[in-house]
């Protein structure tokens, strides 16, 4: 991979998904176009390069699911979901407790594991069943989604989880070797592929939203938009959960801090 083709990956990720690839990110992005250049049986980076751009529509939506990072977890950074059990359920509850609605939306929900780690928080919190309950899961690669959809994981993924919660929410399969999500939580959760960088189909409003560990990957002009937008689906008062690595200084005053990268939106 030359400094050219580098370049031209970069470029080409930054029109078509706002994914900013440093120089840091090289080693990944070798590793991962390499995948698609041995798959297609080219000698090269650069044939593999003019092969997408002639090719646009046919190879972007496997570039794209190949330069995507998509790390997650059951229950991960499991603050957040204390917190929405022990303080933001408790607050929804009382406003919306004359028409018993919710709705919920993990942006950049990788394998599912977020939103499904939602419903579960939703049914322990004992909210689930007698509300209307949508959860709306979105990503932007379309091979992980089509994974979260299976709710099939191996059974290593619920390591470390209460055995209480992998009894009442998974039913194990394969000899123990996988668990499948139980349809109790599943139904809540609605899985579409979507650019954050494209026009959102979904109005909103939304009581709160999941957008963790996405925005790293884009420049502070393009934060500062996509912060703006979520801000304008949200009611006044409703949450925003973002990464470990990620904050609002500087980008948005549409949201007060809470400590541990969860924000309220104030206006």
């Amino acid at each position: 991979m030359t400094d050219k083709d580098f370049q031209r990956i970069a470029g080409l990720a930054g029109r078509y998904t706002g994914i900013v690839l440093g120089e840091q990110k090289r080693d990944m992005v070798y590793g991962r176009i390499a995948r698609r250049v041995r798959k297609l049986k080219l000698d090269s980076f650069t044939r593999y390069l003019d092969f997408l751009e002639a090719n646009i529509e046919l190879e972007l939506s496997d570039f794209i699911n190949v330069i995507t990072t998509n790390l997650t977890s059951f229950f991960r950074e499991n603050h957040h979901f204390d917190y929405l059990q022990k303080t933001v359920l408790s607050e929804v509850k009382r406003k919306k407790s004359a028409t018993k609605r919710i709705r919920i939306w993990s942006a950049g929900c990788s394998t599912g594991m977020e939103p499904y780690s939602i419903a579960m928080t939703l049914l322990k919190f004992g909210m689930a069943s007698d509300w209307d309950v949508k959860i709306l899961a979105t990503d932007l690669d379309s091979d992980v989604l089509d994974k979260a959809r299976t709710a099939v994981y191996s059974a290593t993924e619920v390591d470390g989880l209460e055995e209480s919660l992998v009894k009442n929410y998974f039913q194990r399969s394969g000899a123990g070797k996988e668990v499948r999500v139980k349809e109790k939580v599943s139904k809540y959760i609605h899985f579409k592929r979507l650019n954050l960088l494209e026009k959102w189909p979904h109005k909103g409003p939304f009581d709160f939203i999941f957008c963790r560990n996405v925005v790293i990957y884009f420049d502070k002009p393009t934060q500062k938009v996509l912060f703006d937008r979520y801000a304008d689906m949200l009611d006044v008062g409703g949450y925003l959960f973002i990464g470990h690595s990620e904050n609002l200084n500087g980008i948005s005053d549409r949201f007060e801090s809470l400590g541990n990268t969860i924000y309220r939106k104030i206006r």
